[in-house]
């Protein structure tokens, strides 16, 4: 594909849309004062930036994407953003108005907005992403006509921006009216220095010790530094998994080092900062008092479920059947092989699984590595063509000299991230158990060689976890790589570097559960938590780590079928969710709380009853869950159009 057909988007009408509406608005720009209002919420304020062609991209196609106006305005000491979209500007029919305004963005105030990830490839459109002090990440801003470098630029003049030590195309911000915020930023936190300075040294031990009691804290800590300075060097660290565990860090540490930060303050704490903590501070001069026994918490009224989700499950989900085996196999084959009923195939296994003697044989069907209606020779033939194919992809890497390597930063890198994730993926599996276990090569093997099939996506940590069971089944390398491409056709998009596949799914995801219980809803939303990140890990890796090994095998074969929806494992986290709504809202879990709980649930959840939940929800929700769930939210397969894909082209070739 030539770099034309990637960029050239002059004959896509929403940017011509978008070209037109734009000189306008700036010949509107041109007779009006420099000091307009960007909404009622920020009347009054002082537009200090404002670009045009800014676009968000709901699904992975270019043609798709939603362009619009961003602005940042100030007002007092306040900085504020807005990303309006063009309106009744659209070459995409798919997207209607309500799903447009979705994605508006009004009056962001940057005092609520934690970093900026900026990206600026060789190759395709500059684009920023903001991630709020909540831990919610707005969708990707693409600058069609440029212009990243003048908004950190004005951003800078108003707001202080530290670049970070981790990575350098990530900027945190500081609100410094925020008395916390402003704390910490004295502290100089390793991983950050400032825009356009040398990296300053990180903080010592010795400069936190005026904010410990007795030395604790500083302990606390340093721990914490050293734990930051080890993923500081891990160049191939997954950016999803390291901005949860960063978020939950982070919030951890704030609030348990509360009282210690604002040791220095002689004020004590305001009025607002007590209320917010539940931390009271002792005068230096008062006697020493026994703490007064603690109230018991008066109990909390839990809204009812408005679905009756016991009732639901019974009437619209149906009870499970015993996995298909090889001898009813054998009735959905014609003496050539071919599949007779697909769909029959598809939705048999959707209510019973498949027995493991077999699902070899299924899983390539399920997973499109075969065509339902392919015969064994042709299959017989398939198999022997594709060895060869993946020998020879393997062997690009496995000709690479010593020499070479040292010159082959990306692939030392990558290579090492394999190296060590490989050796504590399902261990305590016999399969995969013991020192020199071949079963380990060869699942390192198979992921350097899709790092090479794969040069834009690479190897991102939680493959393995989606890699090992898939080799567990064949048992065969070169059937274990295709039939794992197949699979990250699928779960591809959740491993892209700026995340857009994870929110788009987090973002239906919390649309199904306004939907579905909107008293829920409401609680996550009134307890910062409509970001849904506590359910990261469910989606990323499919439930990998929250099941038994078996039932794992059970659930993905049967969110393979696609039968009922492609997207079954969103209503799974539903059904999860709802059967432990009492538990979260009755013991008001905050986010930390609740990320904590559903850790801890895995190995403790049943899978077939949650199956079962989840078909129901899915049935009840009908065309409403559907229109919930935004075009191209993966596990969908991508549409077969080359000029309309949206690749993540990096500076970095692999």
């Amino acid at each position: 594909m030539h770099e034309t057909d990637l960029h050239d988007l002059s004959d896509d009408a929403d940017y011509a849309a978008s070209i037109e509406q734009a000189s306008a608005s700036v010949m509107l720009t041109r007779s009006e004062s420099g000091n307009r209002s960007l909404s009622s919420e920020t009347e009054g304020a002082e537009l200090i930036y404002s670009k045009d062609n800014v676009a968000i991209h709901p699904t992975q196609f270019a043609s798709e994407r939603i362009s619009g106006r961003l602005k940042l305005a100030k007002q007092g000491h306040s900085v504020f953003m807005t990303w309006i979209p063009y309106k009744g500007q659209s070459s995409n029919a798919r997207l209607s108005e309500k799903d447009r305004n979705l994605y508006t963005l009004r009056a962001v105030p940057f005092s609520d907005v934690r970093s900026i990830r900026r990206h600026t490839p060789t190759l395709g459109w500059q684009y920023i992403i903001i991630v709020m002090s909540s831990g919610l990440a707005f969708p990707p801003l693409y600058f069609y006509n440029g212009g990243v470098k003048e908004f950190f630029t004005t951003l800078k003049q108003h707001v202080l921006i530290v670049r970070s030590l981790e990575d350098a195309n990530v900027f945190l911000v500081n609100d410094f009216q925020n008395p916390l915020q402003r704390t910490l930023s004295s502290l100089e936190m390793p991983g950050a220095v400032s825009i356009g300075s040398a990296p300053s040294t990180p903080a010592s031990g010795s400069h936190l010790t005026a904010f410990t009691d007795g030395g604790k804290t500083s302990e606390v800590l340093s721990q914490s530094i050293s734990r930051n300075r080890q993923k500081a060097h891990d160049p191939g660290r997954d950016l999803s998994i390291h901005v949860l565990e960063k978020f939950s860090l982070v919030t951890k540490f704030a609030r348990d080092t509360t009282t210690q930060l604002f040791r220095e303050n002689s004020n004590g704490f305001s009025a607002l900062e007590t209320k917010s903590y539940g931390i009271s501070r002792p005068r230096p001069d008062a006697p020493y008092q026994e703490e007064p026994e603690k109230k018991v918490p008066e109990e909390i009224h839990v809204p009812s479920d408005p679905l009756e989700f016991d009732k639901l499950a019974l009437v619209w989900g149906k009870p499970r059947q015993s996995p298909l085996g090889s001898m009813e196999w054998a009735t959905f084959l014609d003496s050539e092989g071919r599949i007779t009923d697909s769909k029959d195939l598809r939705k048999r296994i959707f209510y019973g699984g498949v027995e493991h003697a077999i699902r070899k044989e299924v899983w390539a069907f399920l997973l499109g590595y075969h065509d339902y209606d392919s015969t064994y020779a042709e299959r017989e033939y398939l198999k022997s063509s594709k060895r060869t194919e993946y020998m020879t992809i393997k062997q690009q890497w496995q000709s690479i000299s010593p020499e070479q390597a040292k010159r082959f930063t990306k692939f030392r890198e990558r290579k090492g991230l394999i190296d060590k994730d490989v050796v504590r993926t399902d261990r305590s599996l016999p399969f995969y158990d013991g020192d020199s276990n071949p079963n380990v090569k060869t699942l390192r093997d198979i992921l350097l060689t899709y790092s090479f099939y794969n040069f834009d996506l690479g190897y991102c940590q939680g493959m393995s976890d989606l890699l090992s069971p898939i080799l567990y089944v064949t048992e065969d390398e070169s059937e274990s790589f295709w039939c794992f491409v197949e699979l990250m056709e699928r779960l591809g998009p959740n491993f892209n570097r700026d995340q857009s596949g994870m929110h788009a799914q987090l973002f239906a995801l919390s649309k199904l559960v306004e939907l579905l219980d909107p008293p829920l809803h409401n609680y996550f939303q009134q307890n910062d938590c409509l970001n849904y990140f506590f359910c990261f890990r469910w989606i990323l890796i499919q439930f990998k780590r929250e099941f038994e090994y078996e039932q794992t095998m059970s659930l993905w074969e049967v969110l393979w079928t696609h039968h009922l929806s492609e997207h079954l494992h969103l209503y799974l986290c539903v059904a999860i969710l709802k059967r432990y709504r009492g538990k979260i809202m009755g013991e008001h879990m905050d986010f930390d709380t609740l990320l904590k709980f559903i850790n801890e649930l895995s190995g403790h959840i049943e899978l077939d009853p949650f199956l079962r939940d989840a078909e129901a929800l899915c049935i009840y929700a009908g065309e409403n869950g559907a229109a919930s769930i935004p075009p191209g939210t993966p596990p969908s397969l991508p549409i077969e159009n080359e000029n309309s894909l949206l690749y993540s082209l990096e500076d970095e070739v692999l």
